[in-house]
């Protein structure tokens, strides 16, 4: 193998395979990038089991052929470079000599052979979406993904293709967001899987390359197929992520949201973010809540812990018709759907002290809060 490569485009394409590689690989293969030479440009690969992520990269090619070199020294070796031009050779003993101006450096690989595939998928599940209507998905729930390990389940976001659109949720039994955006579901084609968290990061670090994305997936993995721009950083047509998916079933998120709310006013988004910012200023992790009060079309908002003292927010001009209505939440929580929210005009409804609070907008999103019991 052998090729003449752009250092900047060689460390960007490393950049966006290396995430994927664990610190603590099970096999030194794991650690190591799959570097495939082929006419006019070389693809990158690495992969943890779980998850795995190839890139191609514009490369003037001499010899095709392919060897494993350990990523993270190798991204640090590209990065440090003298010059723009960089040529990699590799040798039957799966070594690699990298060049450029006066540096010269051979690193020890591993043969291609023993580099663990990546799945292909049959084109029987297959969406073309927007990048930025998933990421604008993703961004809008994923917050809600549980932590606990004991819920693994939970530890995702769920998808699911059907009828006629494709729904998000994430919930980790104290609130739930979700949201839907009509995609072309047929019955052949429907489907669901649970995404797990660390793909859905990695999926938000990658998109927003380009314009399209698609999605393929089967019972047990799937994969997106993210545009790029080609003039940006030397990547060629796409790169691809695959992943195992959550296995189990997801339960039915449709009994936590509520038949019914008593009462819905109409609020600016940023400016409730920042109120309750505030007020959460005096909260402790042993006092960890916001009081909402609603009366005579104002919205109150009080916080107070015994160490730091009490705080006070108003915000005036919603018409509200009703007796005084008080609920107490986690200010996060509150703060969550709102900072990942962009349109400015939501609403908020709720019943009483003792149900859900419910962010909405006019699109298909809505966010579901567990109140806490007032002091």
């Amino acid at each position: 193998m052998k090729f003449k490569i752009n250092r900047d485009h060689f460390s960007s394409g490393l950049q966006q395979v290396l995430n994927v590689v664990g610190t603590r690989a099970t096999m030194p293969i794991l650690s190591n990038v799959l570097i495939e030479a082929n006419e006019g440009y070389i693809s990158l690969t690495t992969t943890n089991l779980d998850m795995g992520i190839q890139c191609r990269i514009e490369a003037k090619v001499e010899i095709a052929g392919g060897i494993t070199l350990p990523v993270r020294k190798l991204a640090t070796i590209i990065r440090e470079l003298p010059n723009l031009d960089v040529e990699v050779e590799s040798t039957s003993s799966h070594r690699a000599e990298i060049s450029s101006g006066g540096s010269v450096f051979r690193i020890n690989g591993i043969g291609p052979e023993e580099f663990p595939p990546l799945p292909t998928f049959s084109d029987d599940r297959q969406f073309i979406l927007s990048q930025e209507t998933l990421a604008s998905m993703l961004k809008s729930v994923s917050y809600g993904q549980s932590t606990d390990e004991n819920r693994y389940i939970l530890n995702g976001v769920y998808f699911n293709f059907s009828d006629g659109k494709l729904t998000l949720v994430a919930t980790d039994g104290r609130r739930l967001a979700l949201i839907s955006e009509e995609v072309d579901v047929t019955e052949a084609n429907a489907g669901k899987l649970i995404l797990p968290a660390k793909t859905v990061a990695e999926l938000l670090r990658l998109l927003g390359q380009a314009e399209e994305i698609k999605i393929s997936f089967n019972d047990r993995q799937v994969a997106f197929e993210i545009s790029t721009d080609e003039e940006k950083e030397g990547l060629k047509d796409h790169i691809y992520l695959v992943s195992k998916i959550v296995e189990g079933n997801y339960p039915n998120y449709q009994q936590v949201i509520p038949k019914e709310t008593h009462h819905r006013i109409k609020v600016g988004r940023e400016d409730l973010l920042h109120c309750i910012h505030r007020a959460a200023l005096v909260t402790t992790d042993k006092n960890n809540s916001v009081t909402i009060k609603i009366h005579n079309d104002k919205l109150e908002i009080s916080a107070s812990s015994p160490e730091l003292g009490e705080s006070h927010e108003s915000l005036g001009g919603i018409p509200f018709e009703g007796s005084e209505v008080k609920i107490a939440f986690n200010p996060q929580f509150l703060m969550d759907p709102l900072k990942s929210l962009t349109k400015d005009e939501i609403f908020f409804e709720f019943k009483d002290e003792l149900s859900p609070g419910v962010f909405r907008t006019l699109e298909s999103f809505l966010c579901v809060i567990m109140p806490l019991r007032l002091n």
